[in-house]
């Protein structure tokens, strides 16, 4: 039985489509019809035959899903194995020797065997006859790749080991060891130390080199022969390593089960289990590793400042540990679950151990004991690492330090330094990663569409990758753009979604966001009572009440509900402690916020200079969409107070950035108040032409779903909404376009996709 590996993340070619596949698939959640999709190498014939033998456990995602050919899709082996034994033995043989070339580790030796071996590649002739493959410039093309999977497991197992004994001979050239040393392993008998060593050096090769498929294959190979139990397990957890970091999260989970690895299991919990028991696993992790006790080889660095210190310093970037690199998934694990208390333990293990614990942990336990100044000093030095090229667990959490400071343009580079890192060094896991907090960045910074288009992407890696934690929190980040832009419907249920997921995993990270999300929708449409109890749990104090990044979000929106309702009490208590925060940060924007706050607690008068001061304040900052809404309440307050001229200029230059904001409750809103001014309100923006700059990120993927002939409840499957909820996207994406008929929306898109003349 041959390895196989899950095709990369690309989503270019559409799978083969079979009705079998597609009734079941829409009750099945995003993440698991992604990776259904993915193990089969996008083949629904397979997916449709595979999802009857998963058990309830994979099937709602508890469980990985099966990697062995065998387990996926039997029925469609035997098949193609059939057509293949009505070949000539010597057509067999050569596609046998294509196939081992080729998967799970392509050597490209395929034409230097053949002309060793002095075979015949005439013979293929009958293959290309048969539609089951061709012989091209580069050696042999499958009809798909269960064709490949078929042609290698029909071959006997001596007939496999011979073939891939002659590929190891003619891999000689510089560079290709670890191929070599694959085809070597592959053609072994049986256990042997000698060739268990020799894959696992080749595994670490690979490894430093950023082909971490290749290390996993080698290192799972390496075990599997492997005398000693101990270092089978070694190895395993290397294996199990080399294929999260890759992507490849159903078999990562399904070998880390069997290498009984406290902090692989940890990480691996972290992204798609219990937050706060993968808190637990890595804090163990920690406090047993050692600079020897993990030799993967593939840890990446960790920024590193001292953990609770009483006068904070920038120490030198120093090379990470085991343990180092534990303490930070713990801090984002933590992070997470929003219980920043058991920070205090993490850094209790980083003084025990004697190692430099990361800044961000460092700096949200002085936050979270109320040394402000220590917590502004750590996370400084965090935020400072964000340099091109850089290790990408560096510049994430160079973004959270960022982002904890206000600094939302330094946090969007940071994550986006951090994706372009990861995916330069074979480690796609990650981007999705960073892609999670760039959406805050994004949002804070006017960015509603691209924002959104980019979480919609990371949603999809990150389900693609096993990451399900991940895919929540960036649920609540897509509630969050839809509460911006109007998408009443899509923000519920994504709401909905996240929050029923998170609350389930001790996520309360995704859990106050989507809450938040929720309230702010609420808040811009009018329901201030309604906003107002939202946000107080939100922005309130001590266990149980929100977590503390999203209170820093949740607190001036509060501020405003509490005024609107009349009940301040609770909500002076917060500004206060967000203006100490802000005071000691000095991020322009915070500074403005609870300036803000402060007008809207004033009375009358009292107000104006403090509006003056957030406006003059949001001048120096990036958050262009907080500014808009600052204008909306300072001409609202102007209004009250009947300066009537200021008022008009205030409110005319609100709704300006809320229209090209795409943030139609907030239009509404100052609309409103123009209208209480007596004065004529400029009309809705005109509707460009172009449905790519009219829709919103979510509409256009669904009308190009739509237009490309799928239905409404394939599209629901795909985007893990409801039918009712993409019908109210084409409602509206009809009513924007003006248009009534999928054929004219087929016209637009294709009209709108046509490159300019001339």
């Amino acid at each position: 039985m041959t390895p196989v590996n899950p095709p990369p993340l690309d989503r270019t070619s559409p799978p083969q489509r079979t009705d079998a596949w597609r009734q079941p698939a829409a009750c099945l959640s995003e993440g698991v019809r992604v990776r259904v999709l993915r193990a089969v190498h996008g083949d629904q014939r397979a997916a449709a035959e595979l999802l009857p033998c998963l058990t309830e456990r994979q099937l709602t995602g508890i469980d990985p899903l099966p990697t062995a050919p065998a387990e996926l899709a039997p029925a469609l082996l035997r098949e193609y194995r059939a057509e293949i034994r009505a070949l000539p033995d010597d057509t067999r043989l050569l596609l046998l020797l294509a196939a081992a070339d080729q998967y799970p580790v392509s050597t490209d030796a395929f034409l230097r065997a053949v002309i060793a071996a002095r075979l015949d590649t005439r013979c293929l002739d009958a293959a290309e006859a048969a539609g089951i493959a061709h012989a091209g410039a580069g050696g042999v093309a499958f009809r798909d790749a269960w064709t490949r999977i078929a042609a290698y497991e029909t071959g006997t197992p001596a007939d496999r080991r011979d073939v891939h004994r002659l590929l190891a001979r003619v891999l000689r050239g510089e560079g290709e060891t670890p191929s070599r040393s694959w085809h070597r392993g592959a053609g072994a008998l049986g256990p042997s130390g000698r060739l268990s060593a020799e894959l696992s050096a080749a595994a670490d090769r690979a490894a430093d080199t950023g082909r971490l498929s290749v290390a996993r294959t080698l290192a799972e190979r390496a075990a599997a022969l492997c005398p000693d139990p101990a270092g089978q397990r070694r190895l395993t957890a290397r294996a199990a390593d080399c294929a999260w970091r890759s992507g490849d999260g159903d078999r990562a989970r399904r070998l880390a089960a069997t290498a009984a690895d406290d902090a692989l299991s940890g990480v691996l919990a972290l992204r798609a289990g219990n937050a706060t028991e993968a808190f637990d696993a890595l804090l163990i992790g920690a406090g047993t590793a050692t600079p020897t006790t993990s030799d993967r080889g593939t840890l990446p660095s960790v920024p590193s400042v001292p953990s609770v210190p009483s006068v904070p310093s920038v120490p030198p970037l120093t090379p990470p540990t085991p343990a180092t690199h534990l303490l930070a998934r713990a801090t984002e694990a933590a992070i997470y679950t929003g219980d920043l208390r058991r920070l205090r333990e993490a850094a209790r293990v980083a003084g025990r151990l004697g190692v430099v614990a990361p800044g961000t942990l460092g700096g949200l336990v002085a936050a979270f004991d109320g040394r402000y100044a220590d917590a502004r000093d750590l996370l400084k030095a965090a935020a400072g690492r964000c340099g091109p090229g850089g290790d990408p667990t560096v510049l994430i959490h160079a973004a959270i330090a960022a982002l904890l400071l206000g600094d939302h343009t330094r946090a969007a580079t940071a994550t986006v330094r951090a994706a372009a890192s990861a995916r330069a060094r074979g480690t796609p896991v990650t981007v999705p990663q960073a892609m999670e907090f760039r959406a805050y960045a994004d949002f804070w910074t006017g960015r509603p569409r691209a924002g959104e288009a980019a979480a919609t992407d990371a949603l999809w890696q990150a389900h693609a990758t096993g990451q399900d934690n991940g895919a929540c929190h960036l649920q609540a980040a897509l509630a969050m753009f839809a509460a911006l832009t109007g998408d009443a419907d899509v923000c519920r249920e994504r709401a909905a979604t996240a929050r029923s997921y998170a609350l389930a995993r001790g996520l309360g990270l995704p859990a106050a966001l989507a809450q938040w999300a929720l309230a702010f929708l609420d808040l811009s449409s009018g329901r201030f009572a309604a906003a107002a109890a939202r946000l107080r749990a939100l922005a309130a104090f001590g266990p149980g009440h929100g977590h503390r990044a999203i209170r820093h979000l949740a607190t001036p929106h509060y501020v405003e509900a509490a005024v609107r309702t009349g009940d301040t009490r609770v909500a002076r208590v917060a500004h206060a402690d967000y203006d100490r925060w802000a005071g000691t940060v000095l991020s322009p924007d915070d500074l403005a916020l609870s300036a803000r706050c402060r007008a809207l607690l004033a009375p009358g008068e009292e107000a104006v200079d403090h509006y003056r001061t957030a406006l003059d304040l949001h001048s120096r900052g990036t958050r262009d969409f907080e500014r808009a809404r600052t204008e909306l309440l300072f001409g609202s307050a102007l209004r009250r107070l009947r300066r009537r001229t200021e008022a008009r200029d205030r409110l005319h230059s609100a709704l300006e950035a809320f229209d090209s904001f795409g943030a139609p409750h907030c239009a509404t809103q100052a609309r409103t108040e123009l209208r209480a001014l007596g004065t004529p309100a400029a009309p809705a923006r005109t509707v460009p032409d172009s449905p790519t700059v009219t829709l919103t990120a979510q509409q256009l993927l669904v009308a190009r779903m739509a237009a490309d002939g799928a239905t409404n409840r394939e599209i629901a499957a795909r985007l893990a909404l409801s039918p009712r909820t993409i019908d109210h996207h084409l409602r509206g994406v009809f009513t924007r376009l003006g248009i009534r008929s999928r054929i004219e929306l087929v016209r637009l898109l294709a009209e709108s996709d046509e490159p300019e003349s001339g």
